[in-house]
């Protein structure tokens, strides 16, 4: 496949969007930016927040799972468990979460924490998710980047620094005016078309393997890909642990994340809001699985079409590989090898145009999310009533374009250490950095207590993270054999809970 035609496409997609970024952005203004007016569609919000939820590490990352190893056996359709866990989870976040954002009006879900605690419990909470936000877009944008460099731009000699960059300019340049306002509207063009891409590339392996659905599936099952539960109470990917872990992964990572609810309160109204969730929730849920079945589907594609398991040794002991002219391409390089080497032209044009696709959804909101939670939480923006309208939005300007830089340089940073599956990074390190967002909001919604103003919690909301980690490196030896895994993040909540309860008071009663 030609890499040059490939990359016409990349260009020529990327033309599409500024396009569509012209005729959103507008007369827009600040609050376009942040809110997008508060007039946002409930249906496109809800269409397009399942490519954000998605990206391209979920398109990429989740097949290749399927035929991965846990022991000597495949994991299957094992990340099922921790969908089943989303669904719970979003339910939570439609009828707790957002009835609370909506009654307060709020920009910033942060500005809760404000009102709530105070000033430092309000920037504690920000600043983690601005931790937590930028170290999960990042990786999310390696993966694709990665994917992009390898199969295309390689060809032409540009280094991977130079394809990042290059990529984060595109999304500077079409969200640098529109913010949400203009993201509403891309993320369900990119949406469309990265399930497009899905199913196209699950029609074909069908047809050409000759299979039905239900073939499919049967075979599927006799090799062990289908394997949904672990029930191994130990395991750190025992079926109880994932969905659970799964519940409060999406209560943090969505409920908890400006970047997700900046997009749902620019609903007008709080039952339109919900109708959103409740959509979106059954539309993720079908489509992960579907992904599943891509991921087996790629296996027998790819031992259909000369590839092996293999048996090889190593410093860390013996491993299972599938080879293709002797790479290994389980994981990650799973669905790129396939779709770029082995299938016709057509699956590979669409299969670019589907992962750019899930690229820019994640991304773009990332951004947009992080600058509003900088301006807004961080320095004051809606509070400065020093500044002029063009004064802020300079000031925006100049925050949205400083977070490109840090973005790209995190980006290195993973192309340095590198990963097989990024997506177990990702809830890993969602366990970590979530952990402090869950125990203050838990803590304000589940108690009346009152916290001290005082730094205290910004050092109880550090600290919890740093014993997770001691944790989660020593939990074989401490606890007989039982491997800490998805549940790190309730822990983390937890012990950021405990602390909080212990420096805190009885509220006030006022008296009438």
């Amino acid at each position: 496949m030609s890499a040059s035609l490939l990359f016409s496409f990349v260009i020529g997609y990327f033309v599409l969007l500024l396009v569509v970024a012209w005729f959103t952005s507008r007369n827009s203004n600040n609050d376009s930016f942040f809110i997008g007016n508060r007039n946002s569609n409930w249906m496109l919000v809800a269409f397009g927040m399942v490519g954000t939820s998605l990206s391209g590490v979920t398109f990429v990352s989740v097949p290749g799972t399927v035929g991965d190893f846990a022991g000597n056996v495949h994991k299957g359709f094992a990340y099922f468990q921790v969908v089943i866990g989303y669904f719970f989870g979003y339910l939570v976040v439609a009828f707790v979460l957002l009835p609370l954002y909506y009654k307060m009006n709020l920009t910033s879900i942060y500005n809760y924490l404000q009102k709530r605690f105070g000033t430092i419990a309000y920037k504690t909470g920000a600043l983690f998710f601005i931790i937590s936000r930028t170290v999960g877009a990042t990786a999310r944008l390696f993966l694709v980047i990665f994917v992009l460099q390898e199969f295309i731009l390689k060809s032409f000699g540009v280094p991977f620094v130079v394809t990042a960059l290059i990529i984060l300019l595109m999304i500077l340049l079409y969200t640098f005016e529109g913010g949400v306002k203009t993201i509403v509207y891309t993320d369900t063009l990119q949406t469309t078309l990265m399930l497009v891409g899905l199913v196209v590339t699950v029609v074909y392996i069908l047809n050409n393997l000759h299979l039905s659905v239900g073939d499919a599936m049967r075979t599927l099952t006799d090799r062990g890909y289908t394997t949904i539960f672990n029930t191994d109470p130990k395991s750190g990917g025992f079926f109880l642990k994932q969905i659970i872990g799964g519940m409060f992964i999406t209560i943090s990572m969505f409920g908890l994340d400006q970047e997700m609810m900046q997009k749902n309160i620019s609903v007008k109204t709080l039952k339109d809001s919900q109708k959103n969730m409740i959509t979106f929730n059954l539309v993720s849920a079908g489509v992960n699985f579907l992904f599943l079945l891509l991921g087996g589907l790629l296996y027998l594609y790819a031992m259909d079409h000369g590839a092996q398991f293999t048996q090889v040794s190593t410093d860390a002991g013996t491993k299972m590989q599938l080879l293709i002219d002797n790479k290994n391409v389980i994981g990650d390089t799973l669905f790129p090898t396939m779709a770029l080497g082995m299938m016709p032209q057509a699956i590979s044009i669409i299969f670019i145009i589907a992962l750019i696709s899930a690229l820019f959804p994640s991304a773009d909101g990332a951004l947009t999310a992080l600058t509003s939670s900088f301006c807004i939480d961080i320095l004051g923006l809606k509070r400065r009533t020093d500044l002029t309208e063009k004064q802020q939005k300079k000031l925006r300007l100049t925050v949205h374009l400083t977070f490109t830089v840090i973005f790209l340089a995190c980006i290195m940073i993973f192309y340095t250490i590198g990963s097989r599956s990024i997506i177990d990074k990702i809830l890993d390190l969602a366990g970590y950095t979530y952990g402090p967002l869950l125990g203050l909001f838990s803590f304000g919604i589940l108690s009346k207590r009152t916290l001290p103003q005082s730094r205290i919690i910004t050092i109880i909301c550090l600290a919890a993270p740093i014993a997770c980690y001691f944790i989660k490196q020593y939990s074989v030896q401490l606890f007989g054999g039982y491997q800490v895994g998805i549940e790190l993040l309730i822990i983390n909540g937890l012990l950021t809970y405990i602390g909080l309860l212990s420096i805190s008071k009885k509220a006030e009663i006022v008296q009438q």
